[in-house]
């Protein structure tokens, strides 16, 4: 079993930055791929980004530019760094680890709000 967990949401103004954090613990097989997902009120849960164990990364064409997802393997973690924050940047962001379509766990979200 795999466990997935997120850290770092939080209430930022527009234009702010917030920095997330996502271990992955358990069973874990060196060939992976780490990721943000997030889902706002009323819509669908869309990829923000993700990065392969080998430094793939692919981003969302709305954060580009804006958003950087880097991951330290040794620690089977993942991060985001979120800057010129928008609030239609807010949503409960999600922690994705996956190695296969068997093997695709989540963590429970955590909360990002951009508001003045």
């Amino acid at each position: 079993q795999v466990q997935v967990v997120e850290s770092g949401g939080g209430l930022v103004q527009p234009g702010g930055s917030l920095r997330l954090s996502c271990a992955a613990s358990g069973i874990l097989f060196r060939r992976n791929s780490m990721g943000w997902y997030r889902q706002a009120p009323g819509k669908e849960r869309e990829l923000v980004a993700f990065i392969s164990s080998g430094g793939s990364i692919n981003y969302a064409e709305s954060v580009q530019g804006r958003f950087t997802i880097s991951r330290d393997n040794a620690k089977n973690t993942v991060y985001l760094q979120m800057n010129s924050l928008k609030p239609e940047d807010t949503a409960v962001y999600y922690c994705n680890y996956r190695e296969s379509s068997h093997r695709n766990y989540w963590g429970k979200g955590t909360l990002v709000t951009v508001s003045s």
